[in-house]
């Protein structure tokens, strides 16, 4: 029996902000973290009879987000500008400086350890549903996640520093 659209808008829509910030964080565009949740729903609508109940249909949409993504990372092969931040804005404002120097930390991460880190530390998912949404082993996941939280810890030292953090 094929599912209602009222119930896809109740089980999947509630999520929808959450798949764009962390789409945001992936692309780091506004326009493809759009374009990708656009994606991911109607992916998620054509599969949405697939869904069994009583399953975490939260996990099931960003595994779906992160399949879309690496879809379309594979077909673009190019590597995404990074933003720089000029001495003069940094004096200018300090909170959004340490604001703009963290997000420059995420941005330098492998994708790997910034999907891991971002499910766990901003989405608030648990490993194991980190690695089910990943589909790796759990400890594929805490290993990444050590290590995007030790890279963060060493590029915002160096930061701190005056220094640049080398990969």
């Amino acid at each position: 029996m094929k599912r209602s659209e009222a119930e896809f808008e109740q089980v999947a829509m509630p999520h929808a902000r959450s798949l764009l910030r962390f789409a945001l964080r992936l692309t780091r565009n506004s326009f493809a973290a759009e374009d990708l949740v656009q994606e991911a729903l109607l992916r998620a609508w054509r599969g949405f009879h697939q869904l069994e109940a009583g399953t975490n249909a939260r996990a099931w949409l960003f595994r779906i987000l992160i399949n879309v993504n690496h879809g379309q990372l594979r077909k673009m092969r190019s590597a995404f500008p990074t933003v720089e931040l000029h001495p003069e804005a940094a004096a200018a404002a300090p909170a959004q400086s340490d604001l703009l120097e963290v997000t420059q930390a995420v941005d330098r991460l492998a994708v790997d350890h910034r999907s891991v880190l971002l499910l766990s530390v901003v989405e608030g998912f648990t490993c194991r549903e980190i690695a089910e949404i990943l589909a790796v082993p759990m400890g594929t996941v805490m290993s990444r996640l050590s290590r995007a939280r030790e890279a963060m810890r060493e590029s915002l030292t160096a930061g701190q520093h005056g220094e640049r953090a080398v990969k």
